[in-house]
Formats: structure tokens, C-alpha cells, sequence
């Protein structure tokens, strides 16, 4: 169907009317605002660079397309429809790969501690955070380590340290840490994908 600008113009007149008409009834735009907004968003998504990648949350491989405006940041990501495993879908921590990027303002980027019996966050930095975690470690080490059960049988395992697992690791991450894990000795090993 042709539209003549004689249409066109009357069209968007009535239109205009119409949404200044109801915004004088007090009528909420909100969802039609939102969904401009979200027009803006495509289009900004349509003169993207497109790259093709793979997500590396856990060992299925599903298909991801990662769009990068020019600066090489990230500003949208979606299943791959192409790809064979996924078919397009992926799964929460998949879809959420975009929070985990630079591209999320609030994404904590420093070490924040907060000592014992304390209200108040204190920012700190990487290699004070490492020292202390090796240290109270080995001090539990020293302590609590459980060389031989109580029939003589060599055990090797440490009881008053736990290690927890995150759900934003990948596969390969997941055995290093978990190796890492049972070489000093813990036996209490959970990880947050059970939970």
C-alpha cells in the first residue's frame, strides 16, 4: 500500500492530536515512552558490529551474538539462531553475560572488606585481599589439618575450611578450582549451581 504525503501528513497530525488529547486527560504515555525507548535501542542494536561467540558458562557451548558499538563496547546480546546446540535460546546466566561486561556501571571492579564487628566497607586492593585469604588458610592449615583418621589411615583433609563455587565460572575454571580445592585438603566442596 502507497501512502501520498497528502495522507502521510494528516495521518501524523491526527496522530499528534490524538496523543496530546489524551495527555490532557491525564492519561499515562509511560508504555508508549517505554516502547520508544526500546525502538531507540533497536535501532542502535541494527548498525552494530555483530560477532559470533560461544557462551562459557558450562560445557554445552550454546551460541551467542554479541553486538559492539564502534568503541568495541558491548551494548546487547542474544541466543545464536544459527547455532546447532542452543537453536537461539540460552539460559539465565547465558542471557546475563551482558551484566557481567564492562558494560554494567555497577559491576565491582575493587576489593571491598569489611572487618570483624564492623558497619562500615573499606575499599581495598587486590594483593592485600590475596595476602589475607592465604593467610587465614594456612593458619587453619597449621591448626586443623587431619593427617591420619582415628584407624591410622592416611586422609589428608582440612574440616574447618570450606570452599564455595560461583555460577559464573566456566568449565575449565570450575576443575582448577576445584583441584585446587581438594589439594590442600577440603573436603566440604559445594558450589553454588547445586545450591
Amino acid at each position: 500500500m502507497q501512502v501520498t504525503r497528502r495522507q502521510f501528513l494528516k495521518g501524523s497530525s491526527a496522530a499528534v492530536a490524538g496523543g496530546l488529547t489524551l495527555a490532557s486527560l491525564g492519561i499515562n504515555a509511560s508504555a508508549a515512552k517505554a516502547y520508544a525507548m526500546d525502538m531507540t535501542r533497536a535501532n542502535k542494536v541494527k548498525s552494530a558490529k555483530q560477532t559470533t561467540s560461544i557462551c562459557s558458562y558450562c560445557s554445552l557451548g550454546c551460541g551467542v551474538l554479541c553486538y559492539t558499538d564502534s568503541d568495541g563496547k558491548i551494548i546487547h546480546v542474544e541466543g545464536d539462531a544459527d547455532h546447532p546446540i542452543s537453536e537461539g535460546t540460552l539460559c539465565p546466566k547465558g542471557a546475563n553475560i551482558y551484566e557481567t561486561s564492562a558494560a554494567n556501571e555497577h559491576r565491582l571492579t575493587k576489593v571491598q572488606y569489611r572487618a570483624a564487628y564492623s558497619d562500615k566497607w573499606e575499599e581495598k586492593d587486590w594483593d592485600w585481599a590475596l595476602t589475607q585469604i592465604a593467610r587465614k588458610i594456612k593458619d587453619n592449615r597449621d591448626a586443623d589439618f587431619i593427617a591420619t583418621n582415628s584407624d591410622g589411615k592416611t586422609v589428608n583433609r582440612l574440616e574447618s575450611v570450606a570452599f564455595h563455587g560461583s555460577s559464573n565460572v566456566d568449565t575449565e575454571e570450575c576443575w582448577m578450582m576445584v583441584t585446587l580445592a581438594r589439594a590442600m585438603g577440603l573436603v566440604y566442596i559445594d558450589h553454588q549451581a547445586r545450591v
